[in-house]
């Protein structure tokens, strides 16, 4: 009888002790810089992978869907902007970073090699490198 009183201790001990190590996640939703979209982060088999699922601004003047206009790669243009995934291949190195993924930028149509880093549980470096030279945004988590 005295086990179970102190089973429940050790086992309300250890879900305290699980919640921040699950916090430390990339997956869920995050808002791109200055609120201009959300991406949503998940496994891809057994990568990470990322597609935004909200833009701000999600029509053009002539208020129709914005489409992926600047692609490098002429038969993926016209694909909506909304669903477009952003984020491949990424696979998580060390605790809170996540490497050898690329990351596509619509406003310039170019793909660039990426790091995801989690630095806080709700803010996530997001680098964008072409050879030595590196971009990086920080992004929030959405509730």
């Amino acid at each position: 009888m005295i086990r179970h009183f102190l089973l429940f201790p050790v086992l309300a001990l250890a879900l305290l002790f699980s919640l921040p190590a699950a916090a430390q996640d990339v997956t869920g939703v995050w808002s791109t810089v200055d609120g201009e979209s959300h991406v949503k982060i998940e496994p891809c088999g057994n990568k990470f992978c990322g597609k935004i699922i909200w833009l701000k601004e999600p029509l053009t003047e002539k208020k129709i869907a914005k489409t992926d206009i600047k692609n490098e790669n002429v038969s993926l243009r016209g694909q909506p902007i909304e669903g477009l995934e952003i984020l491949k291949g990424f696979i998580q190195e060390k605790k809170n970073e996540w490497d050898d993924g690329t990351i596509y930028n619509p406003k310039d149509g170019k793909t660039y090699s990426s790091t995801l880093t989690l630095t806080k549980p709700d803010e996530l470096e997001v680098d964008g490198c072409v050879m030595i030279f590196c971009k990086t945004q920080v992004w929030t988590r959405v509730e």
